[in-house]
């Protein structure tokens, strides 16, 4: 089976929440690990999505130990946009 590795970073200007979590991770900018998988028998190249990892703290902190939290890509693109509609004040965007 043949597999790829994709990471970008994505950016927070605020404070954000995952499910996971109990706490608030801090604004940054992190590592966003995506794991795919070749889907065999097709007559065209397609890959299937198997893991979705968040490398924390930051990428800006220094620390010699780094943590992957497995979160869904669902989960992470609803934290961008929450906040993204956050204005730079610092309130909740009102609906």
């Amino acid at each position: 089976m043949t597999e790829r590795t994709t990471e970008t970073e994505i950016t927070f200007m605020h404070p954000f929440n995952l499910n996971s979590l109990v706490e608030p991770l801090e604004p940054g900018t992190y590592r966003l690990v995506v794991d795919e998988e070749l889907i065999e028998g097709l007559s065209f190249t397609s890959y299937r999505r198997v893991g979705t990892h968040l490398e924390v703290p930051a990428i800006a902190v220094k620390i010699a130990k780094r943590q992957f939290l497995q979160v869904s890509a669902m989960e992470i693109d609803e934290a961008l946009v929450r906040d993204a509609k956050i204005p730079k004040s610092g309130a909740p965007a009102t609906p």
